[in-house]
């Protein structure tokens, strides 16, 4: 049986799956899967004039479907699921770097696209639809990955992108407010996030930030729970210094002592590291191994990412939450610059509780800000900034809503010695306006000004 969820796609004598979504259902799209050639049809309601099978819950379905199709991948792939509000990326990235530079072939899938080592596409979403993932442990399965490293997010989640699947490690990094548009509550945002915990198996190792204070929604007494943090934890951080040339930390494990060097810097990464670590010892590599490993370890793109001018420092970070702000200021005011300057904006159809917060912390760390369009949607960008100015008292700024000019005016600004941060879209390659997808990459704005500078 050929099973399709897209009725676009379908081929005559395949078998349509009626899925029900969030915005959209797909017993709405029956009757162009029948016109397109569709043999069978599996939904939930209904009958039609081909052969048709009524089952109670179509996602259901397709998850019982796809461990079946896909079982040979399933049976020799170890899944680790990465999620938290900040810190997915960059910690599921290193995870999938640190394992190939080990020898294990790994496999990514998130935010930043589908990597075997080398990026394979771009997504969609952080976590692809359940169809889809399937394909993409297969395809990797295939490529010769024993390992493949998932973003997990609440969303993803909540619409059952994972249902059904079971992974061998479980890591939490981090809870703070974000997508409260759709869980309307933290403790909403919470429980959704423990649900991956609940999905474990074989060594059933749940890795959970011990400074976080959620953690304890993490913490399942079904697991084997593994913590990290700097006020405790089994991998207890104890001391470190972070400059341009990267990061030192020292921690203890099992009562010894540990020194890392990583080429990130930054308090925040010093969590990501110490994740890593975690991560790979529950694999089964010695400490020795994996710390040796770090040296060629680099951030992902869009993620402290830098760029020299002159004896400047530019900066292009996917930073859009209230906390992720936080982070990145306490890491460049460690740098000691003269100046920080930032561009940073708001996404729309988003969460607007956060947008006067993100305004209040830039202002309060930058010397001057530029305040632009992120991903608008469709929402009108001047909402948007009537928004992220609500109650503001402080003048250190001006509005360009033009990301590209905005982006200029922040780069003329820097003399000696200063930082310009480019916040909101980080690796991102569009503009998101209504539904149009305006080709527009932050790095690539910087490097194609200064070289005609």
């Amino acid at each position: 049986m050929k099973l399709k969820i897209d009725s676009r796609k379908i081929e005559k004598g395949d078998t349509f799956l009626a899925l029900r979504g969030v915005d959209i259902d797909g017993h709405d799209f029956i009757a162009s899967a029948i016109k397109n050639g569709a043999s069978k049809i599996i939904a939930e309601h209904g009958n039609y004039e081909v052969e048709t099978e009524i089952v109670k819950d179509t996602r259901k379905y397709l998850s019982d479907f796809l461990k079946k199709y896909y079982k040979e991948a399933i049976k020799n792939v170890k899944l680790i699921g990465i999620t938290g509000t900040n810190g997915k990326t960059t910690t599921a990235y290193l995870v999938h770097k640190a394992f190939n530079n080990l020898g294990i072939k790994a496999a990514y899938i998130g935010t930043i696209g589908f990597y075997v080592d080398q990026k394979i596409r771009n997504l969609n979403n952080t976590t692809p639809d359940l169809y889809e993932v399937y394909q993409m442990i297969d395809e990797a399965y295939k490529m010769g990955c024993s390992v493949v490293v998932m973003e997990v997010s609440s969303q993803g989640i909540a619409h059952h992108r994972i249902m059904g699947m079971k992974f061998d490690i479980a890591l939490f990094t981090n809870l703070t407010q974000d997508h409260l548009d759709y869980h309307k509550t933290m403790e909403n945002y919470a429980l959704a996030k423990r649900e991956l915990f609940k999905q474990l198996t074989g060594i059933k190792s749940a890795i959970v930030n011990y400074d976080d204070s959620y953690k304890d929604y993490y913490l399942l007494k079904e697991n084997n729970n593994i913590t990290y943090g700097f006020t405790g934890g089994n991998y207890h951080i104890l001391e470190y210094n972070t400059s341009m040339k990267g990061t030192t930390f020292k921690f203890e494990y099992n009562k010894k002592q540990y020194n890392v060097h990583t080429l990130l810097f930054g308090k925040f990464n010093i969590y990501n590291s110490i994740s890593v670590i975690a991560i790979l010892k529950e694999y089964g590599f010695s400490m020795e191994e994996i710390i040796e490993s770090f040296n060629k370890l680099n951030a992902p793109v869009g993620r402290l990412d830098t760029i020299n001018y002159k004896d400047n420092l530019i900066i292009v970070d996917y930073a859009h939450t209230p906390d992720a702000i936080i982070n990145i200021f306490s890491t460049v005011l460690e740098l000691k610059p003269n100046n920080i300057y930032t561009v940073f904006g708001a996404t729309g159809d988003r969460d607007r509780t956060k947008r006067p917060i993100m305004t209040k912390l830039v202002l309060s760390n930058s010397k001057y800000a530029i305040i632009t369009n992120d991903d608008p949607h469709n929402e009108d960008p001047k909402h948007i900034i009537d928004d992220l100015l609500e109650g503001n008292k402080l003048t250190n700024y001006e509005v360009q809503l033009d990301r590209k000019k905005a982006i200029k005016i922040g780069i003329d600004k820097l003399k000696h010695n200063d930082l310009l941060l480019i916040l909101g879209k980080g690796h991102e390659e569009f503009m998101i306006i209504k539904n149009e997808k305006i080709p527009m990459n932050d790095k690539k704005i910087v490097l194609d000004y200064l070289e005609n500078k």
